[in-house]
């Protein structure tokens, strides 16, 4: 668990922000308020990590090779939050990063903290559907929120969140990823993220809401089952290059950020507006499957809580809560 940036987190920072020069371990020492055998010794552990980092005497410092990792260090030395991702608990493989994220918020972890995992073996989707995560390609993580608001708000969350995958994706990456209602991230109309949200409450407060989310980064067509290989797809082969994992949670997270603060400081209009903008939903012609009923008509928008609103070819408006999108 890292809370704040450590020494080693700063030192990947200047080693990662001097563009491919040379840095030298005196002015890494200033700067750290460190001496130089203790920038040496901290360059060892990072070596140890499997960054590659070149050292020349009378020029210092430069890193040639990042592990494209999801580990506290790497997080830490992209991160530009106030409070989300500054607590983090790492794992090579969990069942799902939804599990030690709730047994975290029973233990107090402040608002901000993630879990993230190189792997989840049983990662959880909607509807307690399956949510495929390889190992090492993409990015698994629940974010732990402790918002002031009544349960009846929670599900605006999952619509939050998608903007803040959303933004974070165009930004790192300048692919068009797109949100489907409810809570599907799409590019070129296949998946390339889920969002489920879970949450610790009573009938009248919240304790905590638990955000897990999955992108998939650098995943081939064959790391996907075959049964989905035609309807998911991720960054790598969308923008033909792989993407650095934890650059890309860290923006995650700044989006993030912006956004729910801004929720609580103004409502959920500026969200809404914003994921009216990203969605491919909106404005087309549409069946929505639910549990007990089908129906077809015209996507219109979505409410204050995030609910699908329907117009049928009578002129008959209805109100969806949860359901199966297909054009």
């Amino acid at each position: 668990m890292e809370g704040g940036k450590t020494v080693r987190d700063k030192l990947l920072a200047l080693l990662n922000g001097s563009d491919g020069s040379f840095i030298s371990g005196q002015e890494i020492s200033d700067k750290l308020g460190i001496s130089r055998t203790a920038v040496w010794k901290h360059i060892e552990e990072l070596r140890k990590k499997g960054y590659k980092i070149n050292a020349v005497t009378k020029k210092g410092y430069k890193i040639e090779y990042t592990p494209n990792s999801i580990t506290a260090d790497e997080i830490n030395a992209h991160l530009e939050t106030k409070a989300f991702g500054r607590v983090i608990h790492s794992f090579d493989q969990v069942a799902s990063t939804q599990i030690p994220a709730h047994e975290a918020a029973r233990e107090a972890a402040p608002e901000g903290t993630i879990v993230v995992a190189e792997e989840q073996l049983k990662g959880k989707g909607r509807l307690g559907r399956p949510f495929h995560s390889s190992k090492g390609t993409g990015l698994w993580c629940s974010l732990i929120l402790r918002p002031s608001f009544p349960p009846q708000q929670a599900p605006q969350l999952t619509l939050l969140t998608a903007v803040a995958i959303a933004e974070g994706v165009r930004k790192v990456t300048g692919l068009p990823a797109d949100i489907k209602w409810p809570n599907d991230l799409l590019i070129s109309g296949k998946k390339i993220a889920g969002i489920l949200i879970e949450m610790q409450s009573d009938p009248d407060e919240i304790h905590a809401v638990i955000v897990g989310f999955g992108l998939n980064i650098n995943h081939k067509k064959e790391d996907f089952p075959e049964e989905i290989q035609d309807r998911a797809t991720s960054l790598a082969l969308e923008g033909n290059q792989p993407y650095n994992r934890a650059v890309l949670l860290a923006e995650i997270l700044k989006e993030y950020e912006y956004w729910y603060f801004k929720m609580l400081d103004e409502g959920f209009d500026p969200v809404r507006e914003k994921w009216e903008s990203l969605a491919v939903t909106i404005g087309k012609q549409i069946t929505a499957v639910t549990s007990k009923k089908t129906l077809q008509g015209l996507a219109k928008g979505i409410t204050k809580d995030g609910v699908l609103i329907l117009e049928t070819a009578d002129g008959k408006i209805d109100y969806i809560y949860s359901a199966d999108i297909h054009e």
